[in-house]
Parts: C-alpha cells; structure tokens; sequence
C-alpha cells in the first residue's frame, strides 16, 4: 500500500482569516483559547507573540494584534473541502489524528490510499501535482508526503513535508531508517516534556529503551503509534464519504456592509463547492448562498434576519471563478437589508459531466460555451428581459420572419423546433439584406422606375415573387422583390404590389439595404 498525506499546519488560522480585507493586510493576529494563544501568524510572531501566552501579554507586545477565537467547528469545515478534494482522486481517505487545540505542532490532515490509482494518474509525481494543484484554490498551507504507511505518512508530512527531498519514501525499510529521526513532539506531544527530561529528542532514542519499561511508564498506545508507523501494527481507517448535499458556513472577520465584502467569503465557498462538486465527478447546476445579517444594525423590525440568493447557470458548471462572477453580478443589483456577519451556501442540484477537453484549438462546443457565458453575465447584469435574441418565425414575408425573445444561454446555437423545418419545406427567396427597415419606405416612381433620393433605381436582378399572408389580419402579401442600385452605388432591396393598388398610392417600396 502507498498512502499520501496531506498535513495543514495552519489551518485554524487560515479558516479564521479566510476573509480577512485589505484593511486588516499587515496586521498581526492571533487565535485565543481560554485567554491564552493557541495559534499566532508570522507577523505576530515576529513581533515577539508566542503560543501559550497571556491574551494581556500578547497585547503589550503588539497592541494593534488582531484576536480572534479558536473555533473547532470552523476548522472542521475547512478540513471537510480538503477532504472532499482528496476524494476526488481517491476512494480512500481518513482523517488524520487531531492533537488538542492548544498543542504545538499538531498533526491536521487527510491521508489517502493511492497505491490502486497511480497507474490512472501516470505515477506518483503526477498524481501529487494535480493534487497541489486542485488544493490550492482552497487557500491552505499545504505539506505533502507518501509512506507505505498511513501514519508513517502523517509523520512526514507534518515533519519534512514541506521539504523538495526526503518528504517521500516507498520502501517500508527505508521508511523505517528515516522515521528514526522524527522528533519525538510529533509523535507524542502530550508526553514530550518527560521524554525530552529522559534526554530522550527522536525516535531512535526511544527506540533504545526496553518496551516493557516504556508500556509502564507511558502506556501501551504510544507503542502501538510506534508499531503502525512503522509498518509493524495493522492500522484501522474510518473511510469518509462524500455527502449527497453541500452545505457550508462561513463567519465573516468583520461584517460585510457591501457586496464586495461579501464576495470574498463567498469565494472561500464556493471553492469548497466546487471541491465537493469535483468528488463526485459533476458539475454544479445550482447553488443558494445566505447572507444572514446582524440584527442590532437592522433598519427596522421588518427586515430580514437573512437573505437568500439562488444562483442557477444555463449550462453546469465546474469553474469557480465563472461562479463566482454570476453571483458578483447578481450581488450588484441586490441592496443588502442589513449588514451580513455569516455566509452560508448550499447546493443539492450535481448534474454528471466528464471533465473539461483540454483542447489545442476551440472547437464548436467551447465557442457556444463562452457565449453562453456572455449571455449569463449580461442578463445577471441587465435583466434577463433586456438580452434578447432573434428567433426565426415560419412566414416568408421579411417583416414577419423574425421575432424578438428573452436569450436562453442554454440553447444558443440550438435549432428552433418547427420552425427550421417549415422553412426548409417552404423554400425562401433569394438573396437578402441583413438591415431591414422598421416599415417598409414608399418611393416615387417615373416611368413605373422607382425612384429613391429623387434618382432613379437600377434594377440588377428580379423580380423574386412572394405570394403569401392571406390567412391573417395583415392581409396577403403579393409582391414582385428586386436588387436594386442606387446612384450612390449602394444595393437596396425594393419591392413592387403586383395587384392593382388605389389611384395615388405608392406601387415600389424600399424594403432594406445591403451592406
């Protein structure tokens, strides 16, 4: 067996600061448990902040210090979207032992079973470069190792996993020699202090040690954890599954008043969307993201404690960032009630595809795809009433051969059923202009010559005759169709009553124009 594991050395406080502004940029912060910091960023410590210091201490050192509190709920939510990509290339995945909240370092993770799957991926080094590279949209910190055992794996990672060389080893033998080394925090943090008063610092030095002396002193489990990760215990996995239904919550850094604000949580959502939506192999063919306000800043007693907003793309879709610039989009023309403190997304609605064609030259199906995309941001935008497209009608004669209706993303390109049929059983006439006009232009004529501008009209090619119309209101429509010129040089498209019209009416009409 190979096992890959995925160590998360910040997560606390990257879920904590997932949405954290441009304001708050520079600023160190911490994560409090009990009044005491549990978690501290770079700026921090740079600043002199360490784990397990007073709240009031931590303020003396950096009084502008950003404080948050660790949540275990939240850093479960974002080691779920981990989880829920690592399944995506393996049915094989466990959580990786959690230390407690205020231990240093903590083991925090996923381990995945990746032996049967190499052969898909092209080998090892293939398969953990398009894992970095579906992880990183997610935001993490992220270490990676391979050992022939799951907890061997874990060790590594959280170890040397952010090593270019040493951080991966396929033999149980080798894996062995280089687990000597591993301090021994790692493997037993809460018994470190009296192992490090032992003069005991790595594995081997345990090693040395008598083990019934040791399973006394320690307990059978720290032998046990030696034995697994070295490959000479059998080891048992809880294997995860992926839901049926995404639902994920977001708590804000500061409370959103605009619709920029909320973007940036949502993109941390909709980055686990898409995670979960990838595991199953689907597209996302709808979404609802909830804003839930805060109630002290409510205008009135009548607004609402939360506002939803669905979200469904004419076509499914896999991308976040297409995602996300519908809901950016939609978010722009809705006023928000009340400032927003959480977000909250949901999704039931998978709709099965293969995986985006990676393809050298676009074909017909990616043009229609990026149109479709077009159309989706102008109605989110506009108004799905203000992006219309034209729909040919079965009736020949030029002003009633078209119709204007709402755009459908989904069916651009598509045939319109019925009416391609109607029209290639009735035939059409022969060439005509793009540019119509909105009524057709009476025009003088002399010497039965129709005249436009006061210049008489060359007749190039005619008469095409039309006969149709007599079974509605309009009346029928009998007319001879010719490509005229004008002076000017420029074709036009004129039209003649073939029946006997009243003494002073117009017997030519300017129908269009050719470009």
């Amino acid at each position: 067996m190979l096992w890959v594991a995925l160590h998360l050395p910040a997560l606390s406080l990257e879920s904590w600061a997932a949405t954290r502004g441009p304001e708050h940029a520079g600023r160190a912060g911490v994560l409090l448990h009990e009044h005491q910091v549990a978690f501290a960023d770079d700026v921090a410590l740079a600043l002199g902040v360490r784990v397990g210091m007073k709240r009031a201490t931590a303020l003396a050192l950096a009084p502008d210090l950003l404080l948050g509190q660790a949540d275990a709920r939240r850093d479960a939510r974002a080691l779920r979207a981990v989880a829920h990509a690592a399944l995506g290339f393996s049915p094989s995945v466990a959580w990786v032992p959690v230390a407690a909240p205020t231990a240093s370092p903590a083991l925090v993770g996923v381990r995945l079973e990746v032996q049967s799957c190499l052969r898909y991926f092209g080998g090892l080094p293939a398969l953990l470069a398009r894992l970095a590279q579906a992880l990183a949209p997610l935001g993490h910190q992220l270490r990676i190792a391979s050992a022939p055992t799951a907890l061997g794996a874990a060790l590594l990672a959280a170890w040397r996993g952010d090593l270019a060389l040493g951080a991966h080893s396929t033999d149980r033998e080798a894996l062995q020699i280089l687990l000597d080394g591993l301090p021994l925090p790692l493997l037993a943090a809460a018994d470190a202090p009296a192992l490090a008063g032992m003069g005991l610092h790595t594995l081997a030095d345990l090693r040395r040690l008598p083990r019934d002396g040791l399973a006394r002193r320690f307990g059978p489990a720290l032998l046990a954890a030696i034995d697994q990760a070295r490959g000479h215990a059998p080891e048992a996995h809880a294997w995860l599954t992926l839901p049926p239904r995404f639902a994920s919550r977001l708590e804000l850094m500061a409370r959103a008043d605009t619709s920029a604000q909320v973007l940036a949580g949502a993109r941390v959502l909709l980055a686990r969307l898409v995670a979960w939506g990838g595991a199953h192999q689907s597209r996302i063919a709808r979404f609802t993201l909830v804003m839930h306000h805060e109630p002290r800043h409510r205008s009135d007693s009548t607004a609402p404690t939360e506002t939803s907003l669905l979200i469904a793309p004419a076509q499914p879709a896999a991308d976040a960032d297409h995602l996300h610039s519908l809901l950016a989009e939609r978010l722009g023309r809705l006023p928000l009630p009340a400032p927003a403190l959480e977000l909250s997304l949901r999704c039931e609605h998978l709709v099965a595809a293969e995986a985006p064609n990676g393809e050298l030259f676009a074909s017909a199906a990616s043009q229609r795809e990026g149109l479709a995309r077009l159309v989706e941001r102008l109605q989110a935008r506009l108004g799905v009433e203000q992006v219309q497209r034209c729909v040919p009608v079965a009736d020949h004669r030029p002003e009633c051969s078209t119709r204007w209706l709402p755009a459908d993303p989904s069916r651009l390109g598509a045939a319109t059923p019925g009416v391609d049929d109607a029209l290639a059983s009735a035939g059409v006439l022969g060439p005509q202009p793009l540019w119509l006009l909105p009524q057709p232009q009476a025009l003088a004529e002399r010497h039965q010559q129709p005249l436009l501008d006061g210049q008489p009209l060359q007749l190039l090619a005619g008469p095409e005759r039309l006969e149709t119309g007599w079974w509605d209101d309009q009346g029928p429509a009998v007319r001879d169709y010719f490509i005229a010129q004008a002076t000017s040089g420029a074709l036009v498209w004129v039209y003649r009553h073939r029946l006997p019209v009243d003494d002073g009416a117009p017997g030519w009409f300017l129908q269009g124009l050719f470009a």
